[in-house]
């Protein structure tokens, strides 16, 4: 079988990004577009082997990328040109004594999903030469300078993204006929194969319209709400298998609800867990003081901490006019305030260890409403605060996330709802799965989505 090697063109220099750095290396979500890109083929098992084509004066940078996100897949650094063509004949000179495919992929699109890639390899299986499209939502129209001449049918059209993959065998040959053509130009390797290989077929794999290229500074704004709603599915590692002995997790919030079936789940792979929670412990995360203390007393008793995890929230549910106004305060000291002095006072000690803080957020941070104003602009909050501190503290090796659970059956939703049927709530253990999954994962400022199983 084909060993599937992932391209990753990453040449560009961000001239139309109007931006002093290339635009791979814009930072979203704690980390660089480029690293996100990547890390999407690190993952997929059917992967093989990732090379990146680099602009000739990024080699270094490149090189201390890898080296810094510990991949295991990438294999080449590869030189690329002048032209995008140039950082194509780059792969497969590399690459062209193998029987390879050849997966190319922008740099610069990193929100390209598991589904897409993995639709465009079952596509090699039955096909030499594969794109990505979407369906066009506008009308596109053909001009002679400032006027329409022509308006094509929108039904037959779709613009194409990338992954673009190819039998090595067939983009070799479509570049060798090319470039014997005097007039050839192009940006697009299934062009190439279209023009000069007329009878092979480009089979087109459906796209999504998350799979966006930065390509524009507007494009940035979009590509930051894109990440903050993008939902990461939990590592996929079983549970059983995950052993925490030696580590030490403090948990705020852990006696009762998704704190306290977390700390049993950690306690029993073998971590050493200090609990810490307003009823207990008499700990308020709404006070620095407090939590300070609580960290100290753990690192104290330990000798460091690997893991902090705040479940800590208050819900109450009501109109804004209907709120006392202390309870409005109280709200926003917990479920804010309570995430930023978790954080400050956590850092020196997870710096020590490069460890893992993680909070909780709600789908309700995905706009606001009626009844949650106070809530769900907390956790909104929540979700952007955990993608700046996870850029800010990524040189320090913490990983900083935040886990987003659908409604769950804790004793806080039944305060606020009453009696709901189990088959419509997600059970708090599912989450707390999800919160070591993570705890042991690559991830940092990433909104963990967990979701009931649909039957």
């Amino acid at each position: 079988m084909k060993r599937n090697i992932a391209v990753i063109l990453a040449g560009g220099t961000g001239t139309r990004l109007g931006m002093s750095t290339p635009k791979q290396f814009y930072k979203v979500a704690g980390k660089m577009v480029v690293e996100h890109t990547v890390d999407v083929f690190e993952r997929n098992p059917r992967i093989d082997e990732i090379a990146i084509v680099s602009n000739p004066m990024l080699i270094s940078d490149f090189e201390n990328i890898v080296l810094h996100n510990k991949w295991r897949k990438v294999k080449k650094i590869l030189k690329g040109g002048k032209e995008r063509y140039d950082s194509s004949l780059s792969a497969i000179r590399a690459y062209e004594d193998e029987d390879v495919n050849l997966i190319f992929h922008d740099a610069v699109r990193p929100l390209v999903s598991q589904r897409i890639i993995d639709d465009v390899i079952d596509a090699l299986s039955t096909h030499d030469a594969v794109d990505v499209a979407v369906p066009s939502a506008d009308t596109i129209i053909g001009v002679d300078g400032d006027f329409i001449h022509s308006v094509p049918d929108r039904s037959k059209l779709r613009r194409g993204q990338t992954p673009q993959a190819f039998s090595i065998d067939v983009i070799r040959s479509a570049y060798d006929k090319a470039l014997r053509d005097p007039a050839f130009k192009t940006t697009d390797d299934c062009g190439v194969v279209l023009r000069y290989l007329p009878d092979v077929p480009v089979y087109v794999v459906k796209g999504e319209e998350s799979n966006m290229k930065l390509t524009y500074k507007e494009d940035t704004f979009m590509l930051d709400k894109l990440f903050q709603l993008k939902n990461t599915q939990p590592d996929n590692t079983d549970i059983e298998s995950i052993d925490f002995g030696s580590r030490v997790a403090v948990v705020f919030g852990g006696s009762y609800g998704i704190g306290a079936d977390i700390v049993r789940m950690l306690v029993n792979r073998g971590a050493q867990v200090f609990s810490f929670s307003r009823g207990t412990t008499g700990t308020d995360v709404g006070n620095k003081d407090c939590v300070a203390e609580a960290l100290k007393k753990a690192a104290g008793e330990a000798g460091h901490i690997d893991y902090v995890i705040c479940t800590a929230g208050v819900l109450n549910k009501e109109p804004l006019a209907a709120m006392d106004y202390s309870t409005i305060v109280a709200a926003v000291q917990t479920n804010y305030m309570g995430t930023v002095n978790v954080a400050l006072q956590s850092y020196s000690y997870l710096r020590r260890t490069s460890g893992r803080l993680i909070f909780f957020t709600s789908s309700s941070y995905t706009r606001g409403r009626a009844f949650y104003s106070i809530y769900s602009s907390t956790k909104a909050a929540i979700v952007n605060f955990v993608q700046a501190v996870a850029q800010e503290w990524d040189d320090d090796g913490i990983k900083v996330n935040c886990i987003n659970p659908e409604r769950t059956k804790t004793p806080m939703r039944v305060k606020n709802f009453g009696t709901e049927p189990d088959d419509t709530l997600l059970q708090p253990e599912k989450v707390a799965e999800a919160t070591l999954r993570t705890l042991v994962s690559e991830y940092t400022g990433q909104v963990i989505d967990v979701r009931r199983e649909k039957k």
